[in-house]
């Protein structure tokens, strides 16, 4: 059968292959996309304030904690609701009910505001029997040794 015109291939179709190296790049750009959205949420949930500086700071888990913040302006917000002080008592006690025992407290006040502003909200926090209280400062830049 020299005349045959099959060519020597066995169906005449190519099968479909799937490439696998551009599938593990989009799965790396995912993964990758996903954890620096993830490290930008454990960020404090108050609003933005210039925050005092502190040697000592540690790091601390944000979840599970209220943040209050005390505005330069002496306002007040819970997470980032402005609240007045009536809200901002009436919330304290609700989140004291929902979490009793592990209720934690973030004060993020701005560097300016009025020390008896967060005095107060340090002694209404306490009044209602939470006893963990954080203050957020932001870490104070090393200092230099003979200028360099």
């Amino acid at each position: 059968m020299a005349g045959s015109s099959s060519g020597g291939s066995s169906g005449g179709r190519k099968k479909a292959r799937i490439e696998i190296i551009p599938l593990i790049d989009v799965i790396f750009f995912l993964l990758a996309t996903f954890v620096l959205f993830t490290l930008s949420l454990n960020r404090s949930m108050g609003l933005r304030v210039l925050l005092p500086e502190s040697e000592t700071g540690e790091p601390r888990d944000p979840s599970g904690t209220a943040t209050i913040t005390v505005t330069q302006e002496g306002t007040m917000a819970w997470d980032k609701d402005p609240v007045t002080l009536d809200e901002f008592l009436i919330r304290l006690k609700e989140f004291h009910m929902e979490h009793p025992d592990d209720a934690r407290i973030l004060i993020n006040a701005d560097t300016e505001s009025s020390y008896s502003s967060v005095i107060y909200v340090l002694d209404e926090v306490r009044k209602t029997g939470i006893q963990k209280v954080l203050i957020e400062t932001r870490v104070k830049p090393a200092a230099t040794v003979n200028g360099v």
